[in-house]
């Protein structure tokens, strides 16, 4: 079991748990605010855009190729912005925070 802090840009924060699926699909069924998830985490739509901890960024990885190519749309990207349609909940990512950047 995962537990996950999601702070959305109006600095409001959610603690979430799970088990199992990806850590958009998390987002969206405990309803954080700005994850949208529009393209059900095929990794074509970007409106999952999270930051990563730079402490934690070792833990989930670089972004592949198709991921950086979706990142490149958006203009809010750092270099520890990740899709989180592409992160699994497990638990490697417990105890993590992730700042929503929409």
């Amino acid at each position: 079991m995962a537990k996950v802090i999601f702070v959305t840009q109006n600095n409001g924060s959610m603690e979430v748990e799970g088990d199992s699926g990806s850590l958009m699909e998390l987002a969206v069924a405990n309803g954080v605010a700005g994850i949208d998830g529009d393209c059900g985490g095929v990794c074509s739509c970007a409106t999952c855009h999270i930051y990563v901890d730079p402490a934690d960024f070792d833990k989930v990885g670089a972004a592949q190729e198709v991921e950086s190519d979706m990142l490149e749309l958006d203009d809010k990207v750092t270099e520890y912005s990740r899709l989180c349609c592409q992160i699994d909940v497990s638990d490697q990512i417990d105890g993590m925070t992730f700042v929503v950047a929409n």
